[in-house]
């Protein structure tokens, strides 16, 4: 019975795994999986439609829509991981340290953390990027500076509950020193609901990363972007609805992909899977 439970949360591992591998193959091995080039430019074959030639037709300037696709797994899911890395990197030093050394040092990062939270973090990560203008590296800036306070705000909540634990307790008795308990104690108990958070998060950084790039402030003509393919083929969308389709079903589905690994993770962690 208790096989039983686990499965389905094993399951959703199991797909979503599958749909994440295979993206971040593609986007590294896309050299040598794309059919063209990217960026070639084409004009004789523009706004064609599905073929053998072109499985996913062309674009306004006769560029492959699969080609670009492929290429643009690099910009939007490498830069979306390494948002939810930089972002991590800062809220988990900041939320462990107000956890456990609690005092004035809680009161000011939380007063700061309320501060950020008080506006919406999509429209803050808009305004950011505006100052400091378009582009991927902008955007990383923008999303890290907003994001890591409410990533922040939960790593203390677990560290609050987990250094009144017995064996906390029992570690200071012991002698060891504060690093020392919270590199081999605080810590690792708190990773597995990290390593959760960040494979459900994961698939909201896609979604805002491509949603501030289809608005302008992402990736720069002629850089192949999910977001950015689906802002260039707005004039075409009822004329060539395959240029909005394809890189809109991409999104859905590495989204997907992330959101079935995190709700199997939690499942399964959870014991209810």
């Amino acid at each position: 019975m208790k096989r039983g439970r686990k499965f389905p949360g094993n399951a959703a591992i199991w797909s979503g795994g599958l749909i994440v591998a295979a993206f971040i193959a593609v986007g590294i091995f896309a050299p040598y999986v794309a059919p063209w080039d990217p960026l070639k430019v084409n004009l004789e074959v523009k706004l064609a439609g599905p073929s053998p030639e072109y499985p996913f037709g062309t674009d306004q300037m006769g560029r492959d829509i699969l080609s670009r696709l492929m290429y643009g797994t690099r910009s939007s899911l490498f830069y979306s991981a390494a948002v939810l890395g930089a972002t991590l990197a800062v809220s988990i030093p900041v939320g462990i340290a107000a956890g456990y050394i609690g005092g004035k040092v809680d009161h000011i990062i939380m007063r700061l953390i309320d501060i950020l939270l008080a506006f919406p973090s999509l429209i803050l990560s808009l305004a950011i990027t505006g100052m400091l203008g378009p582009g991927l590296f902008n955007l990383l800036l923008a999303f890290v500076s907003v994001w890591w306070a409410g990533y922040a705000r939960l790593i203390r909540g677990m560290v609050l509950q987990i250094k009144e634990e017995d064996y906390i307790t029992a570690a200071r008795a012991g002698g060891a020193t504060h690093l020392q308990i919270v590199l081999r104690h605080v810590l690792p108990h708190a990773l597995s609901p990290i390593i959760v958070l960040a494979s459900v998060e994961i698939g909201t950084i896609i979604l805002s990363v491509s949603g501030l790039s289809f608005l302008g402030l992402g990736a720069q003509p002629p850089t192949p972007e999910w977001g950015a393919m689906l802002n260039d083929s707005r004039p075409y969308m009822q004329t060539d609805p395959q240029l909005m389709l394809f890189p809109g079903l991409t999104v859905m589905i590495v989204v997907l992909g992330f959101n079935l690994v995190g709700e199997g993770l939690r499942r399964t962690l959870r014991g209810t899977g």
